[in-house]
């Protein structure tokens, strides 16, 4: 069985590809590239329903509070850092839909830009920091619980979205 952390690093990888789907696009912009209204609308969909209310759903309401209840078992507590950094990710992406609204072509490129880069540090910190310490902290009867929530949580999701659409990269 896989570890309580490894789907989300694969999720991880996902995001990554986007993310570089994206830092392309907006070297193309910068160069003179007319803009893909819809590549954008389509990024912003993935983030919104991927990135948020799948993957972040897993870590946010499950992974996060089961480290919460074993808080005495980390050495230190990065969970409020992570939470600050899914809300700082979703003012990038509002500030993505005004731009795309305004047609503000480098304001698009500035919160994807900066999207891509809080995102990349974050990932990084999840990957190095964070899972590793749910890995140790959790028991075996609580990862159980924890992987059992996530098939729960992809199961709704799926009755409501199609996930593999929203990988378009």
């Amino acid at each position: 069985m896989k570890n309580i952390t490894q789907i989300l690093s694969d999720e991880h990888q996902t995001i990554l590809n986007v993310i570089d789907a994206v830092n392309s696009e907006c070297s193309e912009l910068e160069n003179g590239k007319t803009l893909d209204v819809g590549f954008f609308q389509k990024t912003i969909d993935f983030i919104k329903n991927y990135a948020d209310k799948f993957h972040h759903a897993k870590e946010e309401d499950i992974l996060f509070k089961a480290m919460l209840a074993n808080v005495e078992h980390l050495h230190c507590n990065p969970i409020p850092v992570m939470l600050h950094e899914h809300d700082e990710g979703r003012t990038f992406v509002r500030g993505m839909e005004e731009a795309i609204s305004e047609n503000n072509i480098s304001k698009i490129i500035e919160n994807a830009r900066g999207y891509g880069m809080l995102l990349r540090d974050h990932i990084y910190k999840e990957d190095n920091v964070l899972y590793p310490m749910a890995e140790e902290a959790l028991s075996d009867v609580q990862k159980d619980d924890v992987n059992k929530r996530y098939k729960e949580v992809e199961i709704e999701l799926k009755k409501t979205m199609d996930i593999d659409s929203l990988k378009f990269v």
